[in-house]
């Protein structure tokens, strides 16, 4: 049994899990359950896990809405602290007697609270707060037990206490980095206000995910799939220590890699002692999205040849177990939950075809964010040059060209991706960065080459800072980098005639433009 633990009731809100992630960054153990969890089973949870608090995370519901989640209301008779967040603040509210309707204006982004009262969870906050706002409804009226504990202004009541109980509820964000002082306010809510201990750390991960890996599969032999990122190679690491000789590691060239890519693959990993597998399927992969405009086809395209080609490969083997390093922002931005909308199919969760010959798909990582994920392939020793590598989509490259894909056009990306990264890495700018890439658009426009005129491609640059994938700001680059960025990308590919740099966050965008 864990020493205390917070659980998040989870009612589709993107952000679920970062609420647990933000949790866990305090060193309190989290974990993530439905939303419409009955007495019964928070009756065995919080006996199970020791919980100290809950916290309601946000949704895309309005609660007033019959078919909205709701929470168990026997739930709220337990004597421990409640906070909702978003949805959460609304549906305390609502369930207890409040009033919640849509707002005269939404409110998306930052905004500016007035802090009325600063006690309990506000403890320690300015009388005027920047924080991320992401909603349409808002409380209108109170329950005469609550007592207001902020304003904005269009939200008559941002945040709110009860007099007696511990129950709070704050109308913004706390979790994601755009608000000031969210961790603050996270703080006070477990340390002050669940008395919980700073107990938990990320290397328990990896005892717990061998002794799953190795529960699963048994004596079996599995296959895992091994693209040379991050994720799947801390992936393969942990799979190879829990069944060693047992398991395969198959990279798969698809034909939408970076330049150089198999090679650096191979090289690091056929060096090990492990079984290593390198398949060239550029041609299938191609001939399979043939044609294809729309990024979620692609996706799904792209997702179900994998599993294609791992079984037929496994069947070779006897290999009945799947693994993949799937980690949680894959898996919310796919909508594998029961609340949640989709924004887009990742090839290893949504892109998985509903009938497959593996005895079951194992994900190790599943529940981590992808600075969790780094931390842990420090702790099994991976090279450097594998554990801070830059994300990189598993459909790669075919989702950066925007429209259809063609031999052409990958070797336009490629160039240009090559390009996007020599000009960072070697400013050593890349330490500072999450992500940075380029983008082929699927227009073209007029320029001038050589005193005559040229019609070709625009190639848009991302480069963003991110901890954890979830939230993202564009970076403001030194405008020096980008000058030489664009004027090598238009002098080196004929074909491409304008270079653009996108200056959106996520939200409201995502980081990859498809």
């Amino acid at each position: 049994m864990s020493a205390n633990t917070i659980l998040v009731l989870d009612f589709g809100g993107q952000y679920s899990h970062l609420i647990a992630r933000r949790i866990r960054e305090l060193k309190v153990y989290s974990e993530v359950g439905p939303g419409d969890l009955s007495s019964r089973e928070f009756e065995e949870l919080k006996e199970d896990l020791n919980i100290k608090g809950v916290i309601l995370s946000g949704g895309p519901s309005s609660v007033y809405n019959e078919k909205s989640p709701k929470i168990d209301r026997k739930i709220l008779k337990h004597s421990i602290p409640f906070l909702g967040l978003c949805y959460g603040h609304q549906l305390i509210a609502f369930i207890s007697g409040g009033k919640v309707k849509p707002g005269k204006k939404h409110e998306y982004g930052i905004s500016k609270v007035r802090i009325n009262n600063s006690q309990g969870i506000l403890e320690g906050l300015d009388k005027v707060e920047k924080v991320w706002m992401s909603h349409i409804d808002t409380v209108t009226e109170l329950p005469e037990d609550y007592d207001v504990l902020a304003q904005s202004e269009n939200c008559p009541v941002a945040a709110f206490m009860h007099k007696h109980k511990p129950f709070y509820g704050i109308q913004w964000h706390p979790e994601v980095t755009h608000t000031k002082n969210g961790m603050l306010i996270l703080r006070n809510f477990v340390y002050n206000i669940c008395r919980c201990k700073p107990n938990w750390k990320l290397e328990n991960h990896i005892n717990n995910s061998i002794e799953e890996i190795k529960k699963t599969i048994g004596k079996s032999k599995a296959i895992i799939a091994l693209s040379g990122g991050l994720d799947s190679s801390t992936a393969t690491i942990l799979a190879s220590k829990a069944i060693g000789k047992n398991l395969t590691a198959v990279f798969v060239n698809h034909g939408f890699l970076r330049k150089g890519e198999p090679d650096f693959v191979e090289s690091i990993f056929k060096k090990s002692d492990m079984n290593f597998v390198k398949l060239s399927e550029q041609e299938r992969f191609l001939k399979k999205i043939k044609g294809v405009k729309e990024p979620e086809k692609k996706r799904k395209i792209i997702g179900r040849e994998f599993i294609r080609v791992f079984e037929k490969n496994a069947k070779k083997i006897d290999a009945e177990y799947l693994i993949q390093g799937t980690i949680y922002p894959d898996r919310i931005e796919s909508g594998f939950k029961k609340f949640s909308d989709k924004i887009k199919t990742h090839h290893n969760v949504g892109g998985i075809p509903s009938k497959i010959s593996f005895k079951g798909i194992v994900e190790p990582l599943r529940d981590l964010y992808k600075d969790e994920v780094k931390k842990l392939a420090a702790s099994l020793g991976l090279p450097e040059k594998i554990a801070w590598r830059q994300p990189f989509p598993g459909p790669g490259l075919a989702v950066r060209i925007i429209g259809k894909v063609s031999k052409k056009k990958l070797e336009i990306i490629k160039k240009a991706d090559k390009i996007v990264t020599e000009e960072i890495e070697q400013r050593g700018f890349n330490d500072k960065l999450w992500q940075y890439f380029a983008v082929l658009m699927d227009t073209k426009s007029t320029g001038v080459k050589g005193d005559a005129r040229a019609y070709g491609y625009t190639v848009a640059v991302r480069i963003v800072e991110s901890k954890d994938a979830m939230t993202a700001n564009f970076t403001k680059i030194p405008y020096n980098i980008l000058e030489s960025i664009s004027t090598r990308i238009t002098n080196e590919i004929q074909d491409v005639t304008r270079v653009v740099y996108d200056i959106t966050n996520k939200p409201p965008s995502t980081i990859e433009w498809e």
